[in-house]
């Protein structure tokens, strides 16, 4: 994947991610948020013998989401803050 589309697919996931966790990290935080979900998503489907991100499609977005909500509530649990503002 390009990483024009990582960028957009991150900013999507990223913000769907702060929209469910209720965290507010501007459009900057939600793009590095969704990209790392990316990557952190993709390693636990592939744990669990799924694939991970295939590429610029929509399960590729649900993987990143996944991630990208596993990594704020990681974030949440380890700063003891109930909201993550930027």
């Amino acid at each position: 994947m390009g990483w024009l589309a990582w960028v957009i697919v991150g900013a999507i996931a990223g913000w769907l991610a702060s929209m469910v966790i209720h965290s507010r990290l501007g459009l900057l935080g939600d793009i590095i948020v969704g990209i790392v979900g990316a990557f952190i998503g993709g390693f636990l489907f592939n744990a669990i013998g799924v694939a991970g991100t295939t590429g610029f499609n929509v399960w590729s977005l649900f993987v990143a989401f996944i991630g990208a909500v596993v990594l704020l509530g990681a974030i949440r649990l380890l700063s003891g803050n109930r909201s993550l503002r930027a």
